[in-house]
């Protein structure tokens, strides 16, 4: 896969969905699923916008015990998904399972990523509620090497942190990265943020985009918008 955009549809259910996805009777987006939209609607969703044409990333953030994180991922393996992941948060041995659990016998298995830290969490958070002394960047950094050396394929991160983690990771080593937002924009909840242009510099493979595609005026216009600031 080359650089592309993730349209993130992160709707309440099934009929907001479907009608944002019927305005883009041209380029199919790659579209993201996440939890609200998942636990809303169920696995059922993934094969209707599948059947539309779209790629998807199934973004539901497992984090668990490792075999429970195999098992579940042995489930989401009989979808029909292009894209998975997890927390890198739950070490070495919960991310070398899931990968056993998502690869299917014949070997295919989506691409597996793993968040490093949330874009919602800065420097203040990380160190007085999580605890974690390390400062961010060093912290996303270990958390990718730790999911490269368990077989990952990349990782979550922010766009500011996309080409140190090729740097240490490797170029082919993916870097997923939300918290993407045009110049002049609301930056919403999100703390570590970039515009698509920016993103791109940076070294970013994959960037999910929101509101400012969702929640846009013509987020058709929108969508190509990015994809022309982002792919080119």
């Amino acid at each position: 896969m080359g650089k592309d955009v993730i349209v993130a549809c992160d709707f309440a259910g099934e009929k907001e969905t479907l009608e944002f996805l019927s305005m883009f009777t041209g380029r199919k987006p790659f579209v993201k699923i996440g939890m609200e939209l998942y636990y809303s609607v169920g696995p059922s969703i993934v094969e209707k916008i599948k059947n539309r044409g779209h790629k998807i990333f199934l973004d539901l953030k497992l984090h668990d015990i490792p075999n429970t994180v195999k098992k579940s991922m042995a489930v989401l393996s009989k979808l029909d998904v292009d894209m998975t992941n997890l927390h890198a948060a739950g070490g070495s041995a919960m991310m070398k399972a899931a990968l056993e659990g998502l690869t299917k016998p014949d070997g295919s298995r989506p691409i597996l990523i793993a968040v490093t830290q949330l874009t919602s969490t800065d420097a203040d958070a990380l160190k007085n509620e999580l605890l974690i002394n390390t400062p961010m960047a060093e912290t996303v950094m270990r958390y990718a090497e730790n999911a490269k050396n368990s077989g990952l394929d990349g990782v979550v991160c922010s766009p500011l942190e996309a080409g140190a983690v090729h740097g240490r990771c490797g170029e082919k080593f993916l870097t997923v990265t939300p918290g993407v937002r045009f110049a002049d924009g609301d930056i919403g909840d999100q703390k570590r943020v970039m515009t698509p242009a920016q993103a791109k510099i940076e070294g970013s493979d994959f960037i999910v985009v929101g509101r400012p595609i969702t929640a846009a005026n013509d987020p058709v216009e929108a969508y190509e918008r990015c994809v022309k600031e982002f792919v080119g």
